[in-house]
C-alpha cells in the first residue's frame, strides 16, 4: 500500500473554468486520469492538498468528485483558495455519503493515518501579511494544524504535513505556520498552490530542518507522487 500526493487538480467538469488557456495545462484532465490510473493501486492513499475543484458549490462540483472517486485509492483531501464549495465537514461528509462517494476523505482538524505515520495538514494563508484579516485568518489555520498535527500524536504516529500554501516561498516567510512546524519537530511538509513561472521561486529541500516539496500537479507533469519512502525515511 503506497502513498501518494498531488496538489492542485483544479477540476472543472460541470462549470465554464479551462484551465488550458494557461501554458502546460493542455489536456491535464486525462493526464491526471492516465498517470493516476497507471500508478495508484485500489489499496494506495492519495493526499490532495487543496484546489480540487472550481464549482461553486457541492452541485457544481458533483462530477468532479465523481470523477476523483473514480479514480483507484483512497483520497484525503484538504481545502485550497480556489474551493469555493468547501463546506463543514459534517456537511460534506453527508453529501459524499449521499452521492456514494466512498473514497473521498475531508483531513480539516483531523489526521489520517498510514502506517506509523500520521496525515496531517489544513490550507494555510499567504506569506508575509499584515492586515488585521489576515492575522485573524493565519490564526485560526495555525491552530487547525496545531490540532490536526496533536490528534496523530495523540496515537502516537509521526506526523508529515500537507498544506496548500507554501510556508515558505521564495524570499517570504509564514511565521504563523512555521512555528507550528518547528514546535512540533516536523521534518516532511507539502505544499501546492505554487504554478507556472513561480515553480522557479518554490522551496524543495531542507530549511532549518524540515523538507519541504511542491506538489502542485503542473509542476508534477499532473503525475502523483509517490511519497511512501520518503515519508517513512526518518522512521527507518
Amino acid at each position: 500500500m503506497a502513498l501518494f500526493v498531488i496538489a492542485d487538480l483544479h477540476l472543472s467538469l460541470s462549470v465554464d473554468k479551462p484551465m488550458d488557456i494557461f501554458g502546460g495545462w493542455d489536456d491535464y484532465m486525462s493526464k491526471i486520469e492516465y498517470n493516476w490510473k497507471n500508478l495508484v493501486k485500489d489499496k494506495d492513499t492519495v493526499v490532495i492538498p487543496g484546489d480540487i475543484s472550481w464549482g461553486m458549490n457541492f452541485i457544481d462540483s458533483l462530477k468532479d468528485f465523481q470523477f476523483l472517486d473514480s479514480l483507484p485509492g483512497r483520497k484525503i483531501i484538504l481545502k485550497g483558495n480556489h474551493d469555493y464549495w468547501w463546506n463543514t465537514k459534517s456537511k460534506m461528509e453527508k453529501f459524499f455519503i449521499e452521492n456514494n462517494l466512498t473514497t473521498l476523505n475531508i483531513l480539516h482538524n483531523n489526521h489520517y493515518s498510514y502506517e506509523n505515520i500520521g496525515i496531517c495538514g489544513t490550507r494555510g494563508w499567504i506569506n508575509e501579511t499584515s492586515a488585521p484579516a489576515d492575522k485573524k485568518v493565519l490564526a485560526r489555520e495555525a491552530g487547525r494544524l496545531s490540532a490536526s498535527i496533536e490528534s496523530a500524536l495523540k496515537e502516537n504516529l509521526t506526523p508529515v504535513v500537507f498544506l496548500h500554501y507554501p510556508p515558505i516561498y521564495a524570499n517570504e516567510y509564514n511565521y504563523d505556520i512555521l512555528e507550528v512546524l518547528h514546535k512540533y519537530g516536523i521534518k516532511k511538509c507539502f505544499y501546492g498552490h505554487i504554478h507556472g513561472r513561480g515553480h522557479n521561486f518554490a522551496i524543495n529541500g531542507t530549511r532549518d530542518g524540515i523538507d519541504y516539496k511542491l506538489v502542485a500537479s503542473d509542476y508534477l507533469q499532473f503525475c502523483p507522487m509517490n511519497i511512501t519512502n520518503f515519508v517513512q525515511s526518518d522512521n527507518l
